[in-house]
């Protein structure tokens, strides 16, 4: 085992990589490719199916490389919700992917609002009404896309999220979920082990056309020996942000982790006991082991680093992502300027798909400078607000572990710490989300017996940061922030 190594493919949502993780946790190499965004009209966002699979094959291959006799199994992880629909018969996708980002099924949310489906959905699922989710997006597809349709109809068709459609890819057929991406789909009750008829003629998807619901960990297959020059099994299957809360360690009921990605996902550890939100959270599966689930409380909301990537590629207001730290240390304060980053809507917990993003208080003393400090307080502030939901629905935090790109940001880990005026936590490595799929997969081989002990073996140290803000400094910031957010 000492020599042995897992490859972990991290289908995320503007990239894919594939990670070579030693026994300890180490990482012994990563290759990276970009994905194509695809925005055919406001509010749509899609993937191209096909090149998920040519740009995970061709980074699997390149870690292959280095010597796939070494290889003992192989974890997935995934940009969660997203929907890839393709043909059974030929192994192809019908239609470009619907992005989790995508906003196109906001009137059919609304309906099925408005005819008082929210409560049925939310008490069997833990899952609201709204676009982020699959199963409208599944409907969509097949209502909207003649090839889909006939598809369907012929029996043929194939729907499934990310880590579905590349376990099909690799393997040649096998058509498999984890429970941890099941649950993020609207169909499947989250005190249930399958999907649920009920649900499926709700959204108007054919249960025929999804996969099978397993486990996060154990023997899921075997890649077809051509690709990557072995037969490897496929031991680890998980969705990112399930994951990145398993490769924080957050294993014990009321241990909390936050990702700051594309978007930014809170996930507090519930235990066995099936999570209720009264402040419209999310309860979803965090892992399925041995046919026994974990649940979390989950916050999630949509805009993070797309803040930055937007600043950078739409504005033109900085070179590279990590300017903005310069910039929010190079002046005092945001000089009045409140960014609220509802680009793709609001998430958790306010749940507005129809929002949009907002500049407020701007001034001939404005720099870039400010507007870059104040997009950087707004991720405080986006978690702030779920802090509140969290402790109303009695999972209050005693501290937060912080994952993904934008928390190597120094500043940004010690202003989250002032405004929720909590010990914040960051590893050594902030790549958890690649991490945790590792221990899963470590997990299935046989490598440890429990989590626990793959947790134990494969996390690093951490770096903490401590409340250090003035209170009535706190107070102005907040104040400004929820004035900001009502008028979007």
């Amino acid at each position: 085992m000492t020599d042995d190594l897992i490859l972990v493919l991290d289908a995320g949502t503007t990239s894919t990589r594939a990670m070579l993780f030693a026994p300890d946790g180490s990482l012994h190499g990563v290759c990276h490719r970009e994905l194509t965004q695809f925005y055919p009209q406001a509010g749509w966002v899609e993937h191209d199916a096909a090149e998920i699979w040519s740009a995970t094959l061709a980074c699997a291959q390149a870690m292959a490389a280095k010597g796939a006799g070494r290889i003992a199994a192989i974890g997935i992880t995934n940009q969660r919700e997203t929907v890839v629909a393709w043909d059974r018969t030929t192994g192809e996708p019908l239609a470009r992917a619907i992005v989790w980002q995508d906003r196109r099924t906001a009137a059919t949310c609304a309906a099925l609002r408005t005819a008082g489906q929210e409560p049925v959905v939310q008490a069997a699922t833990g899952l609201l009404l709204d676009p982020y989710f699959s199963a409208t997006k599944m409907h969509w597809l097949i209502a909207n896309v003649p090839e889909v349709r006939a598809a369907a109809d012929a029996g043929r068709l194939a729907l499934g999220t990310v880590e579905s459609w590349l376990v099909w890819k690799l393997t040649g057929g096998a058509h498999l979920t984890d429970a941890s991406n099941a649950s993020r789909t609207s169909l499947l009750p989250l005190a249930g082990a399958t999907w649920e008829q009920g649900l499926c003629d709700m959204f108007g998807v054919p249960r025929g056309a999804l996969p099978e619901v397993v486990d996060n960990a154990g023997p899921f297959g075997t890649t077809a020996g051509e690709l990557l020059g072995a037969a490897l099994p496929i031991c680890g299957l998980v969705g990112d942000q399930q994951s990145a809360t398993i490769g924080q360690g957050c294993l014990a009921r009321g241990e909390t982790k936050a990702t700051y990605g594309t978007g930014a996902f809170v996930l507090a550890n519930m235990g066995s006991d099936v999570p209720r939100s009264g402040h419209r959270l999310l309860g979803t599966v965090l892992c399925q082991i041995g046919g026994q689930r974990t649940y979390a409380l989950e916050g999630s909301v949509f805009v993070a680093g797309s803040l930055v990537k937007w600043l950078r590629d739409g504005l033109g207001m900085i070179k590279e992502a990590g300017e903005t730290a310069a910039l929010a240390s190079s002046v005092a304060d945001s000089g009045g300027v409140v960014v609220v980053p509802a680009l793709s809507g609001l998430g958790a917990p306010h749940w507005k798909p129809e929002a949009r993003g907002s500049i407020s208080g701007l001034s001939f003393a404005t720099t870039r400078a400010h507007i870059a400090r104040a997009a950087l307080e707004a991720m405080a502030q986006q978690t702030h607000d779920l802090a509140t939901a969290f402790a109303a629905d009695g999972a209050g935090w005693t501290s937060l572990r912080i994952d993904g790109g934008m928390s190597a940001n120094d500043w940004m880990a010690q202003d989250l710490a002032d405004i929720l005026q909590l010990p914040v936590e960051r590893p050594a490595s902030v790549e958890t989300t690649a991490l945790g799929a590792a221990m899963l997969a470590a997990l299935g081989a046989g490598w440890f017996a429990t989590l626990e002990e793959a947790a134990a073996a494969m996390r690093g140290g951490v770096r903490t940061f401590h409340p250090a803000m003035a209170g009535e400094v706190r107070a102005k910031r907040l104040a400004a922030w929820a004035k900001a957010l009502a008028c979007v």
